[in-house]
């Protein structure tokens, strides 16, 4: 079982804590189906592949990549980058990473010292940066291998604006250090009308920023109305033919909590 990346040096009154839709979400990277699935799509020897993370929060889920390219991937030389608009969720999961990263690498050479050899799970990826910034519109098109994204799903009246978080909290009071970080923590769940604002956005943006070998994973809850979203993404017109499925799903419980994670990929 592969290590879920360490948290302890985050506070969460600004970030994202990881939950229930994190775990589902490495799960799913896990499975011998979805690393069958990578190992043949980006073989050994083809161009290293650039692996981000649309909204990273803690960094967990990028983090977890990272750290295990040998293991998910079948090869090290992986490209990792991730974006988020809360530049707070930036710096952290920078450091999630990098802290994710050193503990393979000093996993591998405790191995090595044992005389175990090179294990599968000891082969860490490249890690870029945290832009912040909002979605892909950071990155060049079709620049994109595999995409991951779980978004603010939760239906609410409207969907937060991003504010400036440059101000050092010095010159802030503490209630505009609470709506600030309380804006921080709104931006990572709330997803307006059917919880799908963000998403939407992010499923336009699919066809320009993956490349040709592109493939993207995307969180869902029931009330997102996921059949709909996956009829809708086999129906694009003018964008050439895709592929869409859902991958893992958090059981058969009741309410709108119930998640999946859909790929989608070209076909």
């Amino acid at each position: 079982m592969l290590p879920t990346p360490s948290t302890s040096h985050l506070t969460f009154q600004n970030i994202y804590e990881p939950s229930e839709d994190t775990f589902l979400f490495l799960d799913a990277l896990s499975l011998p189906s979805v690393i069958s699935y990578h190992t043949s799509r980006f073989l050994s020897g083809s161009s290293p592949p650039l692996i981000l993370e649309t909204g990273t929060g803690s960094g967990v889920v990028i983090a977890f990549v990272a750290a295990n390219a040998t293991a998910l991937f079948g090869r090290n030389d992986i490209l990792t980058v991730g974006t988020d608009v809360n530049r707070f969720a930036c710096e952290g999961t920078a450091k999630t990473v990098s802290g994710a990263v050193a503990a393979t690498a000093t996993s591998s050479i405790t191995s090595r010292d044992e005389g175990e050899g090179e294990s599968q799970a000891h082969g860490a990826g490249v890690w870029l940066d945290a832009l912040n910034g909002s979605l892909t519109t950071c990155l060049r098109p079709r620049s994109v291998d595999v995409l991951l994204f779980n978004p603010p799903y939760v239906p609410s009246e409207e969907v937060p604006v991003p504010q400036p978080s440059d101000a050092t909290p010095i010159s802030l009071s503490s209630h505009d250090i609470f709506m600030r970080d309380s804006n921080c923590l709104a931006l990572a769940t709330d997803g307006g009308e059917d919880g799908m604002e963000i998403t939407n956005e992010l499923l336009e943006q699919l066809p320009v920023v993956l490349s040709e070998r592109g493939v993207a994973y995307v969180l869902l809850c029931a009330q997102n109305r996921p059949e709909e979203v996956k009829a809708r993404v086999r129906a694009w017109e003018g964008r050439g033919r895709w592929e869409v499925e859902t991958v893992h799903e958090s059981g058969k419980q009741g309410g709108w909590e119930k998640l999946q994670i859909m790929r989608i990929a070209r076909g």
